[in-house]
């Protein structure tokens, strides 16, 4: 079940531009990761950092496993790349650090929603319990040397971008919206009324309908030729 799940998981965010996935050596219990930030304001804005995933083989029951390759200077990063963030912890509430089971891994998680929580975490970091302390002294007390030191983090990323792949900008990912018709009121209704079964019907229950009418003809069928047996043998 889990190959399954990490394969469907895997194709949809091969569609999406803020994250580059591949399979490491054709494993899909190992993933290579780069997340790309798209969020003109945020200080990580135009990054490429690269990553790794491992799952469990009994994904998704417990969580994966994320580490960034080159570790950046923020409070709420290890020096060998892991996270220190509740998604990533096992299920259930923990009495000692305080997190709620809703705020750690669930098996109604997903791939995507770690990744996004994890570009979340770059910019909204946590310093009142950090993995990195002197991180979290920067940002407390140097918000300016702080940004500094990601805009740094962020021309060393671009270093690791692939030879030929196209990053991604938020002017590249910004959908145009779809320019409607006027429509006539009496279209709007005609169509209406043509597709008013809006969620539109299976296969199973047309040929449900067509047993119920054909079941309804016999039934009717049975009762006039009753009627003409009466009627024959009153004359």
């Amino acid at each position: 079940m889990a190959e399954r799940i990490l394969m469907n998981e895997f194709k949809t965010l091969l569609k999406e531009k803020w994250v580059h996935v591949q399979l490491h050596d054709d494993d899909i219990f190992n993933w290579d990761v780069a997340l790309i930030m798209i969020n003109p304001d945020s200080m990580y804005y135009g990054g490429y950092f690269k990553a790794s995933m491992t799952f469990p083989f009994n994904y998704p029951y417990s969580p994966p496993k994320f580490r960034f390759l080159k570790p950046l200077h923020h409070p709420n990063i290890y020096s060998n790349g892991k996270l220190c963030i509740s998604i990533l912890h096992a299920p259930g509430e923990d009495s000692m650090s305080g997190e709620l089971a809703s705020e750690r891994w669930s098996p109604a998680q997903r791939v995507e929603s770690v990744l996004i929580s994890i570009l979340s975490l770059l910019d909204d970091a946590e310093p009142s319990s950090p993995a990195n302390v002197d991180a979290a002294v920067i940002f407390r007390k140097d918000p300016d040397l702080y940004r500094r030191i990601a805009k740094a983090d962020v021309q060393k990323s671009k270093l690791d971008i692939p030879d030929g792949f196209e990053m991604p900008t938020h002017a590249s990912t910004v959908r145009e919206p779809v320019e409607k018709e006027d429509m006539e009121d009496d279209d709007f209704w005609a169509d209406s009324d043509v597709d008013s079964d809006v969620f539109g019907g299976s296969d199973s229950d047309d040929e449900l309908a067509m047993e119920q009418s054909s079941g309804s003809e016999l039934d009717l069928d049975e009762h006039e030729s009753a009627d003409e047996d009466s009627a024959e043998t009153k004359v």
